[in-house]
C-alpha cells in the first residue's frame, strides 16, 4: 500500500531548466566578443562541475560560476559592468514567477485527498523555500525535504526519519539520475516523466534491457490512474 508520494520541485512540478539555459544564452552573450557560444557554455559547465563540491546546487552556485567562468574566460578582462549584469540576471532568475507544469495544480490537489504528499528537492534552501512558498502548492505537502544530494542513502534516510518501508514509498520526478534510479536501488518505486530539456549533469547513457524497473508517463495528469493501477 502506498503511504506517501513525494514530487521532484524543478522540471517536475514547475519550469526551471528553461530559466537557466535563457540566463546561460544572456550570459554567453555578454562574453561573445571573447569567445564563440559553444565555448562559452562548454567551460561554463566544466567549472559548474568542477564547484559542485563548494556550491552546491541552485541560482546562487550557478551565478558565482557564471563569475569565475568569466573570469577565467577573459583572463581578468571582464569587466565591473559586465559582472554586475551577470548578477542583474540573477537577481531576475531569483523573482522569476513560478510558472506550475500544465495540469499540476489539479493532480496534486486531487492526490492530496488520497495520499500523504512530499516535495524532495536539491538546491539552495532559500530558493526552494521561495518557490514553494510562490507556487501556491506548499498547503498540499506534508514535508519539503531540500538535500545537497539524491543518492540512495538519501532517500533512505527519509524514509526512515518518517519510518516508512521502500515499498509504501513512490517517488515521482524528470531525472533518472537524480529521481528515479537511486529510489529504485533502495527498493521503493519511482515514476518517471521526462522533461524536454534536461541539464546536462543530470543525464546518464541511454537504458539497456537490463534497467532496473520502474514507470515512465508523458504528462502528469496520467500519475493518478497509474497510482490506482499500483
Amino acid at each position: 500500500m502506498i503511504q506517501l508520494i513525494a514530487f521532484d520541485a524543478d522540471d517536475t512540478l514547475w519550469t526551471n531548466q528553461d530559466l537557466y539555459d535563457m540566463t546561460q544564452e544572456r550570459f554567453a552573450g555578454i562574453l561573445s566578443r571573447y569567445h564563440d557560444r559553444d565555448w562559452v557554455v562548454e567551460r561554463l559547465f566544466e567549472v559548474e562541475m568542477r564547484n559542485l563540491q563548494y556550491f552546491g546546487y541552485g541560482i546562487k552556485a550557478f551565478t558565482l560560476s557564471m563569475i569565475e567562468t568569466a573570469i577565467e574566460l577573459t583572463e581578468g578582462r571582464i569587466t565591473g559592468g559586465e559582472i554586475q549584469n551577470i548578477l542583474d540576471y540573477a537577481h531576475q532568475m531569483m523573482r522569476a514567477p513560478v510558472q506550475l507544469l500544465p495540469d499540476v495544480r489539479e493532480v496534486v490537489a486531487g492526490l492530496a485527498d488520497r495520499f500523504p504528499l512530499m516535495i524532495i528537492t536539491k538546491g539552495d534552501l532559500l530558493d526552494q523555500q521561495s518557490k514553494v512558498a510562490r507556487s501556491g502548492l506548499g498547503d498540499y505537502f506534508q514535508a519539503v525535504e531540500i538535500v545537497s544530494h539524491k543518492t540512495p542513502r538519501i532517500y533512505a534516510d527519509i524514509l526512515g526519519r518518517f519510518q516508512l518501508l521502500p515499498g509504501a514509498f513512490v517517488m515521482v520526478g524528470n531525472s533518472l539520475k537524480s529521481d528515479i534510479l537511486p529510489v529504485v536501488e533502495i527498493g521503493a518505486q519511482a515514476v518517471h516523466i521526462p522533461y524536454h530539456s534536461t541539464w546536462a549533469h543530470e543525464e546518464i547513457p541511454a537504458a539497456n534491457p537490463s534497467r532496473p524497473a520502474y514507470h515512465e508517463i508523458e504528462k502528469i495528469r496520467q500519475l493518478p490512474p497509474l497510482l490506482t493501477h499500483l
